[in-house]
């Protein structure tokens, strides 16, 4: 009979997840592209933020060397008006083009090599093993084939160090990081690259990393409404983040800034700004009358050199701050950005000459691939393409029953207490002496055990630190649920082994 039960409730939870896959999926919708106006661009994007949730979007398309979009979504903050143009936004590691910019422009300037090692700029700089330390050089930061890690590098987000010397500091404390692979054997994603980058620039140029974008980046491109401080940025308007919580957003306005991660994803700009930026990108290196960069050296940047690959996916092939991929015969050149607060979406799509930037107020669940899914659709459009199927819209739902795991433990817990109620008369107790171990006691340790090893993984390992940036619902939960399952775990089992020496009556 309990084998039955068992099997029957597997298929009902099986049917229900199936049912729940097909009822919240999205399937793509065929989109006119043969409009040559930009309202089907704004729509999709309109209809993207309603689904994801996100508060407020700005919008920038460039065709040539000239802005011809300009549009913005939602709100900019609680109760307030509609992004404009030269509203300043987070834009994430969109950063990272930017200071692989400035490495290309001392490089050019003879300042620098490419293949000159880390540490003829830093002789102090150490990884873990001398060798790599000696053997890993600037291209190999800028491509990010240096080896050091994607988590620990998301974890360091974290650390709020607002001293002036933040991002020494940073790059100081990888003395003890262990690499497990040769430098320049592959391509993993990761902050720590470009900290490194950074601190670099600092140190050849003999400005600080603000004040040497502010100068020969943001100044030369007319960049008018962009930051490397937050107080800054909120002089001129800055936007106000949102942090999602079991997929609705709650405004974060006095978000923390790791300024120890300034190099990698701290920047701030606004759409018309960016636009500047692309333009620069679009056209060689010249923006207006300036050229803040040669055409090779803006070709070297855009081509990817390695594939970035995740298990059996493609990320695409990874340059100096640009992704480097294609979707439908159509090159694109792009890079999202996301902070826990704000996320941003930049592509160049060069057979066209055509580029799109949008920036976000918020960061839907914590997942970059998620943006990236919008800012692909809106590239798509401008390619006169249909955009792509979105398909990860179940990660939605799946945080918005992330509820259900407390909710189904305090279940467990009065359906416990119920079966050990005095006065029962053929409690699941009384069973043979194997179904009571079985069905009683070692069952439902599993589940109980699990989560609370689950929680101390994510302790010990330092993503739960990771987790209360991106996904505070999910880290909430971890803790909440995990601390109570490893109590319960032994209160219920103590409950159980003393209800089961008491006599029958």
């Amino acid at each position: 009979m309990k084998t039955r039960k068992l099997l029957v409730g597997s298929l009902a939870v099986g049917a229900g997840l199936t049912l729940t896959r097909k009822l919240f999926r999205t399937t793509s919708t065929l989109i006119s592209v043969n409009d040559n106006s930009y309202d089907v661009i704004d729509a999709y994007i309109k209809a993207q933020m309603q689904r994801l949730h996100i508060p407020g979007a700005s919008l920038a398309i460039i065709e040539g060397d000239k802005i011809v979009h300009l549009r913005g979504f939602g709100r900019a903050r609680p109760g307030g008006e509609a992004p404009t143009p030269q509203t300043p936004f987070f834009i994430g590691s969109i950063t990272k083009s930017i200071t692989a910019l400035a490495v290309m422009q001392l490089v050019e300037a003879g300042k620098i090599g490419l293949d000159a090692p880390v540490q003829s700029c830093l002789p102090w700089f150490r990884v873990a093993d001398p060798q790599i330390s000696a053997e890993m050089t600037i291209r190999h930061l800028l491509n990010q084939t240096s080896g050091m890690p994607f988590l620990l590098s998301e974890i360091a987000l974290a650390d709020f160090d607002d001293r002036p010397d933040a991002i020494e500091r940073q790059v100081q404390a990888l003395s003890t990081l262990k690499i497990n692979r040769p430098a320049g054997s592959e391509v993993e994603y990761s902050n720590f690259n470009y900290n490194v980058l950074g601190l670099i620039v600092e140190r050849v140029s003999g400005e600080s990393y603000a004040d040497y974008v502010q100068n020969h980046i943001f100044g030369p491109l007319e960049m008018r409404h962009s930051y490397t401080s937050k107080p800054d940025a909120r002089k001129d308007g800055l936007a106000v983040g949102y942090r999602q919580w079991f997929s609705l957003p709650l405004p974060v306005p006095n978000w923390p800034v790791p300024h120890g991660s300034l190099p990698s994803g701290q920047l701030i700009s606004c759409a018309e700004d960016m636009a500047h930026y692309l333009i620069a990108h679009l056209n060689g290196g010249r923006y207006g009358d300036g050229q803040i960069l040669s055409g090779a050296g803006i070709e070297e940047m855009h081509r990817g050199v390695k594939e970035l690959k995740m298990g059996k996916l493609s990320g695409g092939y990874y340059g100096m701050g640009w992704f480097d991929t294609n979707m439908g015969g159509t090159e694109i050149i792009s890079h999202g950005g996301n902070v826990p607060d704000f996320s941003a979406y930049m592509a160049l799509l060069p057979e066209h000459k055509k580029g799109v930037i949008l920036l976000f107020n918020a960061d839907p669940c914590g997942l970059p691939f998620i943006t990236d899914e919008v800012g692909t659709g809106a590239a798509a459009l401008l390619a006169r393409q249909q955009p792509p199927p979105i398909q990860l819209d179940f990660i939605q739902w799946i945080m918005r029953l992330l509820l259900l795991i407390p909710i189904l433990q305090i279940a467990g817990v009065l359906s416990t207490l119920r079966k050990l109620r005095p006065g029962r008369n053929d409690p699941p107790l009384r069973r043979t002496r194997n179904l009571i171990w079985q069905g009683q006691l070692l069952l439902p340790l599993i589940p109980n055990l699990s989560l609370a090893a689950l929680l101390a993984y994510l302790r010990s390992s330092g993503l739960i630190r990771f987790l209360n940036l991106f996904m505070p619902d999910l880290a909430w939960v971890a803790r909440l649920s995990g601390t109570f399952a490893g109590i319960w775990a032994f209160l219920r089992t103590g409950l159980i082994l003393q209800a089961l020496r008491k006599p029958r009556a």
